[in-house]
């Protein structure tokens, strides 16, 4: 008897061994759903995922930032005395940034793209390239003699890798968002999911758009679905994927990447400080000066010893040093990668030109509501829908023209993109987070931003122009008549008492005109979003997905 229990317990010992064995085998959930159990991927049908996913892939040009926390704002001596930059802690999240300032054959590129798909032959068209090419003439001066640059600096190959200059926060954006498509309409290509060398054979005004692929796929290249080579029909330009489903790409094939965009302040100033190479505490605190190690200028490293380590201003009519024995080998721009990068790789973060950044400029930054990712600047817009239920999407009779401030015009959207509108009630109601699309002068101190406002009127004064503004800026007025002219209307109000409002942009960084006082991270100052100089240019970034850090998953002790 007391060997028929042994053996019993030990059958039932092994059977639930085994047992757990399978269950530890079923739970790496790699065919199935932790939800269901089911399988996926099966040929009877099911939820369809590929289980081998994937960290995001690094973007063309781009280098990784893996993001953590630090000290934003001024650390150093305050001799402008703007007190626009306490000192904040801040945390970063992790994203992607341009290892160079975007170049002059960087946006040829795109300038040569628009002129193939929007011809500004083409009336239609024409003022969609005239809005995108830069501003050759901010390099004048009218006690100097810079017309060499006005000629020659955007088109000439001599200048080809150099920073760009002239161009607008918002011809940035612009630009920033066309790259976005491009890398996109190309990752589908390499993955063989559109027809080969199809943003070639697009006819002008079908363009391809990631949004549009994303919420209408049957839309894109304007909505043609092959084309023609030598009198003959090819393969569908939309094609579908090669598996059983027959879907388009979706995110979550993770083929498509997040979109390049600009940097914002918090992520530019985390980025030209490298922190990364640097396990110091002084550091960690806020005491780095400039994106190198040091307190100076020069290099002390004994190879270089004296060399300067950026392209700035050194004195009055000091641009670049004795010649023959130049200090820092430019007196205007210099070439890209001209001096060592930072710990995480990034070039000319200070000096060479300044650069805009996403955000809207205000004196204050408010730690104390957000220290996480701040940024200041959010209008959320959401695809307008049409009657059909279906997303709208730009054509040419429908494209929006912009006029600036400074009279130039500007597409507000191109061909093939979805219409885009403000969030309303169905997005914003009995929300915490947010109650409005637009966000920019949120908690800065205008009346809109105190805790008991209510508006009963429309506020506006006798002249017509809004009471609700926190601050009392130009109000530049353009209008276009119907035969095309402007009537500029200048503000010769004497009674304005600053620059800033929503239409003004921070840029960061010292350039090759000013004093190294600015190569500093941390110091920051605005211009106006529609307008350009010979000293300000740009880099992208791009968000990341994902984890944190590239090593994957944290270790388990």
């Amino acid at each position: 008897m007391l060997r028929k229990n042994l053996a019993l317990k030990l059958f039932v010992t092994v059977i639930a061994a085994s047992l757990l064995v399978g269950c530890n085998k079923t739970r790496d959930y790699k065919n199935s759903s932790r939800a269901t159990g089911w399988k996926m991927n099966a040929k009877e049908g099911g939820f369809q995922y590929d289980p081998k996913t994937k960290e995001q892939e690094t973007g063309p040009g781009l280098v990784f930032v893996e993001g953590g926390t630090f000290t934003k704002g001024r650390v150093q001596d305050d001799p402008m005395h703007d007190w626009n930059n306490s000192p904040t802690q801040q945390h970063v999240q992790s994203f992607y940034m341009d290892e160079t300032e975007v170049t002059n054959l960087m946006y040829l590129e795109y300038l040569d793209w628009l002129k193939k798909v929007f011809p500004p032959s083409d009336e239609n068209y024409r003022k969609i390239y005239e809005g995108a090419v830069p501003d050759t003439l901010v390099w004048r001066n009218r006690l100097g003699f810079n017309e060499v640059m006005t000629n020659n600096y955007l088109r000439h190959p001599a200048y080809a890798e150099y920073p760009v200059v002239g161009v607008s926060w918002i011809q940035a954006v612009e630009f920033s968002n066309w790259r976005t498509d491009r890398v996109n309409e190309m990752a589908l290509e390499t993955a063989g999911v559109t027809a080969r060398n199809a943003r070639y054979d697009a006819k002008p005004g079908e363009t391809f758009n990631t949004e549009t692929y994303l919420n209408a796929p049957t839309l894109t290249y304007g909505g043609n679905d092959s084309i023609t080579r030598g009198g003959k029909k090819s393969e569908a330009i939309a094609k579908r994927s090669k598996d059983s489903t027959n879907l388009y790409i979706q995110r979550k094939d993770g083929i498509l990447m997040p979109g390049y965009r600009l940097p914002t302040e918090t992520e530019w100033e985390y980025a030209a400080l490298g922190l990364v190479g640097i396990r110091n505490y002084n550091v960690y605190r806020g005491k780095k000066k400039y994106p190198w190690e040091g307190q100076y200028t020069r290099s002390g490293k004994r190879r270089s010893r004296g060399d300067q380590l950026a392209n700035f201003k050194q004195g009055d009519g000091d641009y670049g040093g004795i010649a023959g024995w130049s200090d820092d080998g430019a007196d205007i721009t210099a070439q890209v990668k001209s001096y060592e990068p930072n710990d995480y790789g990034l070039y000319d973060m200070a000096g060479n030109v300044a650069e805009w950044v996403a955000d809207i400029y205000r004196p204050i930054v408010d730690d104390e509501f957000n220290d996480f990712n701040y940024y200041r600047g959010n209008v959320y817009t959401k695809n307008a829908i049409g009657e059909d239920g279906k997303v709208k999407v730009v054509t040419m009779d429908s494209i929006v023209y912009d006029t600036l401030s400074n009279g130039k015009i500007i597409a507000r959207n191109l061909p093939g993109e979805i219409l885009q509108v403000p969030v309303d009630e169905n997005e914003t109601y009995l929300r915490t987070n947010f109650s409005k699309s637009d966000n920019r002068d949120y908690r800065d101190g205008d009346k809109g931003s105190s805790r008991y406002y209510q508006s009963f009127a429309d506020d506006e004064s006798e002249s017509g122009e809004s009471n609700k503004r926190m601050y009392n800026s130009p109000i530049q007025k353009v209008y276009a008549d119907s035969l095309g002219e402007l009537d500029r209307q200048y503000d010769k109000s004497s009674s304005r008492t600053t620059l800033i409002d929503n239409e003004v942009r921070v840029y960061k960084g010292g350039s090759w005109r000013d004093r190294d006082y600015w190569l500093d991270p941390a110091q920051r100052r605005y211009f106006p979003q529609d307008m350009a100089t010979d000293y300000i240019g740009f880099r992208c970034a791009m968000s990341r997905v994902g984890s944190k850090s590239k090593k994957g998953k944290r270790p388990r002790n």
